[in-house]
């Protein structure tokens, strides 16, 4: 005859067929136990939001800060009150992957005659006596591995400011942009949004004289733009 009891060796004891395990975790453990499973998803997601706003954020890309720099140079005084164009300063902007950075001799063609005393501008004239050029803190930065060309961009109808804001509104140069890849992106796939004519890429604060995506469409195929599945290649950028 099979025996009707059954011994528990963790607990030590022998019930009956018609008794009752003692439960060792009660009842409101499992909402304890959901509880604690979905709260840690939720800890993860806040964590992973937290990092992300901080990575992006205008603190660590450096957005709206302005630079300091040897001389106190202002855009919104040469470009915007006196009206330089940019390429007086920019001269290789339109043939060459780099804008450029003037050579002290370039602003010595005014301060010459202008200012030729004040005591802000003693770096450039010792600049220009010692045949030392001005060592400029630069305001965008992109890593190694990226490839950018302004002459391209330029010829096919963005404006500088697109990618650097109002310059003639800065008393000091900030970035207008973080630049990470995927603001690069937005343009890249819908380059229509943002393309203007090429005789207004240096015109600040220009406004289209019709519907952008309208304008923007008829310049993509005026200027030959490539498709937006080929702008999107890696090859494009990281050569």
């Amino acid at each position: 005859m099979p025996n009707s009891n059954f011994f528990t060796p963790s607990i030590g004891r022998c019930y009956s067929k018609n008794q009752t395990m003692p439960q060792i975790f009660k009842r409101p453990t499992n909402a304890i136990s959901r509880l604690t499973i979905f709260g840690g998803v939720f800890v993860v997601a806040a964590v992973a939001w937290g990092w992300a706003s901080v990575v992006y954020s205008p603190f660590v890309s450096g957005e709206w800060t302005p630079f300091d720099q040897p001389v106190p140079f202002s855009h919104e005084h040469h470009a915007g009150g006196i009206g330089i164009d940019c390429r007086y300063c920019h001269t290789t902007v339109e043939v060459s992957p780099f804008a450029g950075i003037p050579p002290t001799a370039t602003c010595m063609n005014c301060h010459k005659q202008i200012w030729r005393d004040s005591d802000m501008l003693e770096p450039v004239r010792a600049s220009l006596s010692e045949n030392r050029p001005i060592r400029w803190n630069r305001v965008n930065n992109l890593p190694d591995f990226v490839y950018f060309d302004h002459s391209i961009h330029v010829s096919k109808g963005v404006g500088c400011e697109t990618c650097h804001g109002r310059v003639d509104m800065m008393p000091l140069t900030w970035k207008h942009s973080d630049m990470h890849m995927q603001w690069c992106l937005e343009c890249h796939r819908h380059p229509e949004h943002y393309l203007r004519p090429r005789d207004q890429v240096f015109t600040m604060g220009w406004k289209p004289p019709m519907d952008q995506d309208t304008l923007g469409r008829r310049l993509v195929t005026e200027y030959h733009i490539e498709p937006a599945f080929k702008l999107t290649n890696c090859s494009i950028c990281h050569r």
